[in-house]
C-alpha cells in the first residue's frame, strides 16, 4: 500500500544547502517525491538553536510503513551529521514527519500529525506553499487556516529574496 507522507526537512550547521540537497537526495530513494516547496531561510525556533535554519516541506509517496519510514529518515540524520545532544538545539539535519496519509498514530516513538504544526511558522509557510487545501485529520483545518491562526511571529523567509 502507497500512502503519501509530508516531511520537513532542514538544519543549521554545516553547509545548509549541500546538506538540505543531500537530505533530499537521500528521501527521495524512499520512494516517489511528488512536490516541494521552496527553500525558506527561518529563525531558530525552541529559544535553544543559535543560528537561522534552512527548511523546505515535501511530499513523496511511499510503501514503507510509518514505523519503518521514520527508521530510515533517523538513519538519514545520522547520515548527515545529526547529534541530539541538546533538544530543539543546532542540528546539521532534522527530518519529521508532518503527515503520513491521514494517519493518527501517538506512541512514544512517532507521533503524526506532528504534535507541534500550528505552533511553527516555519513549518506551516512552506506547508501552505504545496499543500494549501490539505486537512489537519485531527484539528479539521487545512494549511491555510492554521498558517493565519498561528501565534507564532518568527521570520520565515525564502531564500535568496
Amino acid at each position: 500500500m502507497f500512502e503519501k507522507a509530508v516531511l520537513i526537512i532542514g538544519g543549521n550547521k554545516g553547509d545548509r544547502n549541500a546538506l538540505l540537497k543531500s537530505a533530499l537526495e537521500a528521501v527521495s530513494e524512499l520512494g516517489e517525491l511528488t512536490l516541494k516547496s521552496k527553500v525558506y531561510e527561518t529563525e531558530a525556533w525552541g529559544g535553544v538553536a543559535k543560528g537561522p535554519f534552512l527548511n523546505q516541506v515535501i511530499e513523496i509517496i511511499t510503501a514503507h510503513s510509518p514505523s519503518k519510514f521514520l527508521a530510515f529518515i533517523q538513519q538519514i540524520e545520522i547520515d548527515l551529521g545529526r547529534k541530539r545532544d541538546e533538544h530543539w538545539g543546532d542540528r546539521t539535519m532534522d527530518i519529521d514527519i508532518i503527515y503520513f496519509g491521514d494517519r493518527v498514530i501517538d506512541t512514544p516513538e512517532l507521533q503524526i500529525p506532528h504534535p507541534f504544526i500550528v505552533e511553527r511558522r516555519f513549518v506551516l509557510v512552506p506547508l501552505a506553499e504545496i499543500l494549501p487545501e490539505f486537512i489537519h485529520p485531527v484539528l479539521g483545518a487545512n494549511s491555510l487556516q492554521m498558517l493565519e491562526e498561528c501565534e507564532d511571529k518568527s521570520e520565515v523567509g525564502e531564500l535568496g529574496s
